[in-house]
Parts: structure tokens; C-alpha cells; sequence
């Protein structure tokens, strides 16, 4: 299909498009009422075709951008008509965990559908048993929040009023719910008018063999790519620290198997689905394999449904990473990702070890507090170590995996929440040994300045991220309430005034600690990321 458009005008359209993703974000973004959409950008965009394939995204979160097909295959299925917008959040019609909240937009040409708009962004609470709609305790997705299966949010161009006072009525923050909605239907609506500006530019023909040769482009490359991996079966196992209901180590277990341009994984041999939230969706699980194929192959591939072409996930129905109804979730999509994310990479490891790194932290360090009364609801993922490359250090306080979120400023979080940000910084000596050292991890302290309620979804509490090549582990993580130890999964009713403390892990190193060269160490230690002897 790649020749039916010259290769100029293939790089122009390509461009164009992933363009119409990239403005959908930055007018989700902009439009945003909460903090954790307009400030930690947690959200993420994309265009699709009218068969459902993607064609664009733009480079926001993994976690979301690989499982957002499901959504809208899952809304197709409801027969979409032009004028319509499609809300959904449920795991197990199309979505990852309840507070991810996707709109699809049908974009109409001459009367019939071309394609799809999708934004999806983490509401900062969707209603549940907690405030924030992340409790540690979960047993049931509907503990968890407002459950929405693909149901018509505008219908023929007409805004489903009761549908919005439904939704509204069930969260707390409902007008920072209603804005953040508004902001997303608005990036859906650019798109629309962005890609009907195309259509009047190129032809509607021109347009439509576009989306097929852009996918085309991306298969061809990353088949490329597959082969130059050597064929063979790898296997990969980790664990997680419990599920939120035990701290019993829960398996996750992977056979990876390359065969020319073709890669399979297959997740057997992973746990059973568990009582507590840390089950994940398929879905999940297939965006973290794709965003390992990414990085140990070319990045800079196009990201679309011919990337991703050649990769078949598949776990047993009823285990961890394909759970059945009414399992808990809202842990799975946050931090059962990270961990097929690093078996996946310990998998590769074998066929590309000069491309995979050291263990990164392995966690998103999930912390939200919202008030008792419904009055704010504050969340955030916390960076830590990245893990040590085969040529370089890994990086200090960062976003690690299937996250790629900003912190909120203090300032914001100070003017926004009741609260205050007591300590922000590295933690030193906290990374993991090597030629190449890993990255540190951080130390974030809040004081809650009104009666609230605490919960914290973390890992690698137990077991620090691990090295290669003769590198060393990263150090493990802590959380701290008013200076006490609580567990990696903890959700709690707190005071005014409470001090709540998260440490994060840092990185695993790459190398032997000995072949490190002394100016890197004599700038670490000026740098105050390791203690002077």
C-alpha cells in the first residue's frame, strides 16, 4: 500500500496527522480544570480509523495509548452514528481502570464515519469508596468508582443532559468533573475539524489511502526491526508485593518467542486473578509489551496499528492479566503495568541485552489524599530511579515505564489542596551500583492540612530494582505516615495535620561497580548523589 502515495506526500500526511493527535492533547490540556490533567498531563489522545485501527497518537501516556483500540472496538460494537460521543471507563468493555475516563467521536466526511477522535485522562475521582477512587482495599471493581460501559455521552450532536447529571452525581469534585469532560470533548471536537481541513487539502481519497499507507509504513519498519532479533524463546519471571488484601508475593510469568518479523508472548504460568485491585486487563498487559517492542527496536517508528501488527499477547482467561468480572483493578493499570514491563525487558534481555537496561523502579508510587467531606481529591505518581544503561547512568527522579506524567508544581498543589509540600528531593545512595550507576530515587513529604483520607498503591518495598551485567540493586522504597512505616498498599483516615512520606526506589546498575570511571565518581560525590567517604 505504500506505493499508492509518494513517499513525500506519505511524510507530509503522516506528519499532518500525528499533528491533529498532538493539538487534541494540548487542547485537552489547556481546557483542564484539575491539576492532574492540566498540570501532570495525565492523559493521552489519538486518531483511528473507521475500521478501528489507530493511524496517529500522539506521545502522551503508554499505559493508556496501547489499550485505547479496545475502546474503540468496544464502541463500534454500539453502532455509532455521526454527531454521537461515546464515554466509557469500564475495564472489561474497553477501558483500564475506572478513572480513566475515554471519550470516541465518530468524524464524519459527506455522511459517513472516516474515523475516530479518543481522549483519555485520569479524573481525579470517579466516586467509590474512597476518595480519589484508588483504594488499596478494593475486592470489587465497584468499590472502585462509577462504572460507565461505551453509552452515548451526545447523541446526533445533542449533549445526553441526563447521562452528565448521572455521572456528576456519583463522584465528588463534580464541576472539576464536569470542566475536565468539557475539555475532552473539546479536543475530540478538534480533531473533527482538523481532519475535515485535511479532507478539504488533499481529497477525501488521497486522505483515506493515507491512513492505510501511514500503517503500512509502521508494519514494514518494525517487521524490519523484528528480524534483526535472533530468533528463540526467552522467559522472564517477577513478582509483585502482594495485591492490597496480602502482602503473599503474587508471580507474573512470561515465554516471549521471536520468529523472523513475527514476536509472541504469552503470560501462562501467571497468577490466578487475586482478591485485592492488582489484577489488569488485557489490554494493560498489551501496552506494556508494546512499549518494550518500542524500545528495543526503533522508537522512532511511527506509533499505530501497523506497529504493533506483529505482536500477539495472550494470558489465560481468569489470571492477573486477563481477569474476570468483578475483579478489582484500579492497581492493575498502575502498577501490575510496571512489572510486565520489566519481565517483558528481562525476557529481551537474552536476544538484546546492549538495548535493555537495568531495572528501573518499577512502580509508579501511586499517592492520593482526598478530603472526608468530598471537598478536593489531590493525585500523583512519583518519579524515582531509571535503571543504568549499557553506556550511561540511568536518570534520578524520573517516570519510569508505562508513565510519562510531570510532577504538579508545589505552587499548584499549595493553591489548589490543603495541603503542603514539606520536602522534594533526591535521595542519595539510593542507586544502584555499576559502571554504570542507576538513577536516584526521591523523597516527597506533604503535610495534610484538613481531615482527609490516605491511600498509597506502591512496589518495590521489598525488593529493590535489579542490576545487570554485575550492576547492583536500586534501593527499595518507603512510605511514611507521620513518620511511622505503613505497607506498600494502604489506604487510611488521617487528621489535620498529618505528614505523609513517600520514598521511592532507585535503579538498578549496569556493570561491575569496579570498572567505574573515577571522575564519574569524584562527580557524583560533588553532585551530593553519593556520601564523601
Amino acid at each position: 500500500m505504500t506505493d499508492a502515495i509518494d513517499p513525500v506526500t506519505l511524510e507530509v500526511l503522516r506528519n499532518q496527522l500525528e499533528g491533529i493527535a498532538e493539538e487534541m492533547g494540548q487542547t485537552l490540556i489547556r481546557g483542564a480544570y484539575s491539576p492532574n490533567i492540566k498540570e501532570r498531563q495525565d492523559c493521552s489522545t489519538a486518531l483511528f480509523h473507521a475500521d478501528g485501527r489507530m493511524i496517529a497518537q500522539a506521545e502522551h501516556i503508554p499505559v493508556h495509548l496501547g489499550a485505547m483500540p479496545a475502546a474503540v472496538a468496544a464502541v463500534i460494537d454500539r453502532e455509532p452514528r455521526p454527531g454521537d460521543v461515546f464515554v466509557l471507563n469500564d475495564p472489561f468493555t474497553g477501558g483500564t481502570h475506572l478513572p480513566d475516563v475515554t471519550l470516541v467521536s465518530p468524524i464524519a466526511l459527506d455522511g459517513g464515519i472516516v474515523g475516530y477522535a479518543v481522549s483519555r485522562a485520569h479524573h481525579a475521582d470517579v466516586g467509590g469508596m474512597t476518595p480519589g477512587s484508588m483504594p488499596a482495599g478494593a475486592r470489587e471493581i465497584q468499590q472502585e468508582g462509577l462504572r460507565l460501559p461505551p453509552i452515548r455521552l451526545v447523541e446526533s450532536g445533542e449533549r445526553n443532559e441526563a447521562l452528565f447529571s448521572l455521572l456528576l452525581a456519583n463522584v465528588r469534585n463534580p464541576e472539576e468533573r464536569r470542566a475536565d469532560l468539557r475539555a475532552q470533548l473539546a479536543a475530540n471536537d478538534r480533531a473533527g475539524t482538523r481532519l475535515r481541513e485535511l479532507a478539504a487539502e488533499h481529497g477525501r481519497e488521497r486522505l483515506e489511502a493515507a491512513f492505510g499507507a501511514v500503517i503500512e509504513y509502521s508494519r514494514e519498519r518494525i517487521e524490519a526491526e523484528l528480524e534483526t532479533l535472533p530468533d528463540g524463546v526467552y522467559r522472564a519471571s517477577d513478582i509483585l508485593e502482594g495485591d492490597g488484601i496480602t502482602d503473599t508475593d503474587v508471580p507474573i510469568e512470561v515465554t516471549v518467542t521471536v520468529e523472523g518479523d513475527e514476536l509472541e508472548v504469552d503470560f501462562s504460568g501467571t497468577a490466578p486473578q487475586v482478591d485485592g485491585n492488582l489484577n489488569a486487563p488485557l489490554s494493560v498487559a498489551k501496552s506494556a509489551v508494546y512499549f518494550v517492542v518500542r524500545c528495543v527496536t526503533d522508537p522512532e517508528i511511527p506509533p499505530n496499528h501497523g506497529c504493533y501488527a506483529p505482536i500477539t499477547v495472550t494470558a489465560p482467561d481468569g489470571s492477573l492479566l486477563n481477569p474476570e468480572p468483578p475483579a478489582a483493578v484500579v492497581g492493575g493499570n498502575v502498577e501490575t503495568s510496571q512489572r510486565v514491563t520489566d519481565v517483558t525487558f528481562a525476557a529481551l534481555a537474552e536476544a538484546a541485552p546492549e538495548r535493555v537496561p537495568a531495572q528501573g523502579q518499577g512502580t509508579m508510587n501511586n499517592l492520593t489524599v482526598g478530603g472526608r467531606n468530598g471537598s478536593f481529591a489531590y493525585y500523583e505518581t512519583i518519579g524515582g530511579g531509571f535503571g543504568a544503561r549499557a553506556d550511561a547512568d540511568g536518570m534520578d527522579g524520573v517516570q519510569v515505564g508505562m508513565t510519562n506524567t510531570l510532577n504538579t508544581p508545589i505552587e499548584a498543589l499549595e493553591a489548589e489542596y490543603p495541603l503542603a509540600v514539606e520536602r522534594y528531593a533526591f535521595r542519595p545512595d539510593t542507586d544502584g551500583e555499576g559502571r554504570f550507576r542507576g538513577g536516584l530515587g526521591l523523597e516527597r513529604r506533604l503535610r495534610i492540612e484538613a481531615e482527609a483520607t490516605v491511600s498509597l498503591l506502591t512496589e518495590r518495598r521489598r525488593r529493590g530494582p535489579r542490576g545487570v551485567a554485575g550492576g547492583g540493586p536500586g534501593a527499595t522504597g518507603e512510605n511514611l505516615i507521620d513518620g511511622d512505616p505503613v505497607g506498600a498498599k494502604t489506604t487510611v483516615d488521617v487528621p489535620a495535620g498529618t505528614i505523609v512520606t513517600v520514598r521511592t526506589p532507585g535503579g538498578g546498575g549496569h556493570g561491575d561497580p569496579e570498572e567505574r570511571d573515577s571522575e564519574a565518581i569524584r562527580r557524583d560525590r560533588a553532585d551530593g548523589k553519593a556520601d564523601p567517604e
